[in-house]
């Protein structure tokens, strides 16, 4: 009988069903799925009983270097202990941003040397004159492209103005990859704030009210008809209103290549966390009312939304504390990696409101698909035995003052959550054990895009 490097046993959740079964890997991939009865052999054999063995989350959105307090150790240590697996980290690092080829390998050696979990590269471009090194990035792997149509910063995380993204769409086209973008209309919410500032308006729900739904809907709308003329694959990133997926739903039916994401915050609080939490709770685009997220999990549960990420932005105290009294004044963004997969099967699973196999297609398969990461994303022979196994029964309260982030700031501190990781495995490799994080950084590896022409990359995953 074959002996395979390591046997995981448990309720395996597969592309279309859940079994009561074993999985065999070897070298690093899923060699043998099968139901329980005759035993798998194996060097290492894990039985969770009970517990799901789902595919790792695949996390599209988040940001070590905005703060470079963070970087990559503690967020891959954060998501290895949220059972994600691979994550993709967005461009906007300080004190540069990803937006040419020479700091882009720069961020690949510093990514092999300390990661803890699997990660892909976003690249940007620069306010003007920066699509020329769109292709050369697709080609150095870069696993899509991130613009925003909001400026945060006019060189970090500017605003790009229309004929750049016309020709920046043009160019990704051509490459295969995605146009992602964060879409707020920055001219209407610039004036609100100036107004808000003039009258003193700084309390927390100001936040909310400064970035009405029409400068998310706005923005996206004109970013989808750029999307129809180019024929770029479009990507909306962090969509916070329900009206946003319905013109979406009107732009597929034209056959405009788009999909979206919504961020665990969106579908967990709303507007009225401003004034519970503060600066806590302040993420662009803000938090909405509760009749909003309703219809955002209308969509979600009707299959509209492709992913739910975390946004996760690792801000300290003295990024959000200035903003206690005045909102403005506050970083905006939340940590997620460790808390967004427990969370989210508390809210969907456990409540029987989506099935395992629902919630493995939004955590994993489907960011593995929208952003063509091969070998990733489900349970299925050759694919990596990338595992999130949860204990469904296990119940747990968050403490933020134990995230492994440099950001102990968190809106859900105190929540008690049901639905526990338990184990956490990166091609075959146990990186978190329910307790601690066992390997070292340097373990994760650069997963390039699918436009990447360079050489194998690390060594660790045999392309």
């Amino acid at each position: 009988m074959e002996k395979y490097d390591l046997v995981v046993r448990g309720k395996i959740v597969g592309e279309d069903r859940v079994i009561s079964g074993q999985i065999g890997v070897k070298d690093g991939k899923i060699a043998a799925i099968q139901p329980a009865g005759e035993q798998l052999q194996g060097d290492k054999v894990l039985d969770f009983e009970n517990a799901y063995v789902f595919p790792g989350t695949i996390d599209v959105h988040v940001h070590c270097f905005s703060n470079p307090k963070e970087g990559f150790i503690p967020t891959s240590m954060s998501a290895a202990a949220g059972g994600i697996t691979t994550f993709l980290d967005m461009p906007y690092d300080l004190p540069n941003p990803i937006s040419n080829v020479e700091i882009f390998e720069k961020k690949v050696q510093q990514l092999e040397k300390e990661a803890v979990v699997d990660i892909c590269l976003w690249g940007t471009i620069s306010k003007t004159g920066g699509t020329e090194q769109i292709v050369p990035l697709a080609e150095a792997g870069a696993v899509a492209f991130k613009m925003s149509t909001f400026e945060t910063d006019a060189y970090r995380f500017p605003r790009i103005p229309d004929p750049e993204i016309l020709k920046a769409m043009q160019l990704i086209e051509q490459t295969g990859l995605r146009a992602a973008f964060h879409s707020e209309n920055d001219e209407i919410i610039v004036d609100m704030i100036d107004e808000y500032k003039q009258a003193n308006k700084v309390y927390p729900k100001a936040h909310n009210e400064t970035r009405p739904p029409l400068t998310e809907t706005s923005a996206v709308l004109k970013l989808m008809e750029f999307a129809y003329w180019t024929g770029v694959k479009l990507h909306i990133v962090h969509v916070s209103h329900p009206r946003t997926i319905d013109l979406i739903k009107q732009f597929k039916a034209q056959g405009v290549k788009v999909t979206c994401e919504t961020c665990y915050p969106y579908l967990l609080l709303d507007v009225n966390a401003l004034d519970e939490f503060g600066p806590k709770a302040k993420n662009n685009p803000p938090l909405r009312h509760p009749e909003e997220v309703a219809g955002l999990w209308q969509h979600l549960e009707a299959g509209d939304i492709e992913l739910i990420s975390s946004d996760h932005a690792p801000w300290g105290a003295e990024h959000k504390d200035p903003g206690k009294d005045n909102i403005f004044k506050a970083s905006s963004g939340m940590p997620g990696v460790e808390i967004m997969t427990p969370l989210m099967f508390d809210s969907t699973v456990a409540k029987g409101t989506m099935t395992p196999v629902q919630f493995a297609k939004v955590m994993s398969q489907h960011p593995a698909e929208v952003f063509g990461i091969p070998g990733k994303g489900k349970i299925a022979v050759g694919f990596d035995a990338d595992f999130a196994v949860i204990d469904p029964e296990a119940t747990w309260i968050i403490d933020e003052n134990q995230f492994r982030s440099h950001s102990k700031i968190s809106p859900f501190h105190g929540k008690e959550v049901k639905g526990k990781v338990i184990q956490t495995i990166v091609r075959g490799t146990t990186v978190y054990d329910g307790e601690q994080v066992t390997v070292e950084p340097g373990f994760g590896s650069f997963v390039p895009g699918s436009a990447y022409k360079g050489a194998p990359v690390g060594g660790k995953r045999g392309l």
